[in-house]
């Protein structure tokens, strides 16, 4: 029986960021075995004029899949922003092609892009979602802000997945707390950074030794004005920048930390907090976004309001130090993920949404 073919719009593998790193988990998984799946990649890190031409190729690569290749599906990854521009003009190919569109939403700030917006741009916004057969949504929350541009049939919610890796979480329950605090991710405000020195300092009145490792890149001006901070905090000593980690280097940092922290101010469902529970690690987060589904406050860890520094230096003191609590968590972070955000389950969803578009288009 012939494969049905999946046309998938995605970033190029070494971006940094949570869209790719779903998107790497596809690639070789049961997914291109059950369909026949072509990548268009439609961005890439680097300069303005390397993006830009990255961006007017990937068009006409798409205008061939759609002329020569005849894809059942279009499967398009998108964020807000500029990313929502970008994605535009395949919207409306594929609509224009007759064929279904799934759109899968990695964005945010959603007050920005739509509540805020001008009633102008809220129109464009509805016009080309709407263009698209279905949307998929991160959490239940954000199917319910996504209902506000298009109807609730039109979303489904397929949750981010993660990697077991039961190994280190074996390893973890048998030897001594490092002390170490791990994020990873894009070093900015929305993901709380600016709040990171500020809680070094009061974890380290109790915690002398302790090692904070914010792993991952920012603009310039924001690394250097948090730079700044830790500074001014007299937590230099504490805090360690190794830069964007991947692969082995990333492997060894999440087998090695003791608590993952991730203090953001908004948020989908973060795919660092979903690798971090697959490694067994306790989380401190925030309860924006999809993060209380996976992190639940007394037993993985614990679920703040942004920019409370003092809570978040306070359970993560109480899990460097508790080691009765530390390893509950553990283990219960390693149970979340193993019960309900494997790459199997979302790839199943996955399938049952090609399927469900595909049909519908019949």
């Amino acid at each position: 029986m012939m494969k049905k073919r999946v046309c998938m719009i995605v970033p190029n593998p070494m971006v940094k960021g949570g869209i790719a790193a779903v998107v790497n988990g596809y690639r070789g998984s049961q997914l291109e075995k059950d369909y026949e799946i072509t990548y268009v990649e439609s961005y890439k890190d680097g300069s303005k004029f390397e993006k830009l031409m990255k961006g007017v190729c990937s068009y006409f690569r798409f205008a061939g899949v759609l002329l020569f290749y005849k894809p059942d599906v279009v499967h398009i990854h998108s964020s807000f922003g500029p990313s929502f521009y970008r994605k535009m003009p395949f919207i409306y190919m594929a609509s224009w092609a007759n064929i279904p569109i799934v759109n899968h939403i990695h964005g945010a700030d959603f007050d920005n892009f739509y509540v805020n917006a001008s009633e102008e741009k809220k129109e464009k916004i509805k016009k080309v979602y709407n263009k698209c057969s279905l949307l998929i949504a991160l959490s239940d929350e954000w199917k319910v802000r996504l209902s506000q541009i298009v109807p609730n049939e039109k979303i489904t919610i397929i949750e981010n997945y993660s990697t077991l890796h039961e190994d280190a979480l074996k390893q973890r329950l048998k030897r001594e707390c490092n002390n170490t605090v791990l994020f990873l991710g894009e070093l900015g405000k929305r993901k709380g950074c600016y709040d990171i020195p500020d809680v070094i300092q009061r974890v380290k009145q109790s915690v002398p030794d302790v090692k904070f490792i914010l792993a991952g890149a920012g603009s310039e001006v924001d690394e250097n004005a948090i730079k700044q901070l830790i500074y001014d905090k007299d937590v230099k000593k504490n805090t360690f920048f190794p830069g964007w980690v991947r692969g082995k280097e990333k492997d060894a940092l999440l087998r090695d930390a003791d608590v993952f922290f991730l203090p953001s101010y908004n948020e989908g469902m973060p795919m660092a907090v979903l690798d971090a529970m697959g490694y067994g690690l306790p989380v401190v987060s925030t309860n924006v976004g999809g993060i209380p589904k996976i992190v639940h406050d007394g037993e993985n860890g614990a679920c703040c309001t942004p920019g409370d520094v003092e809570k978040f230096a306070n359970i993560i003191i109480e899990l460097l130090l508790n080691k009765r609590i530390r390893e509950s968590a553990e283990n219960a972070s390693w149970k979340i993920v193993k019960d309900g955000y494997s790459l199997q389950v979302h790839l199943k969803l996955l399938t049952e949404v090609y399927e469900r578009v595909i049909s519908d288009e019949s």
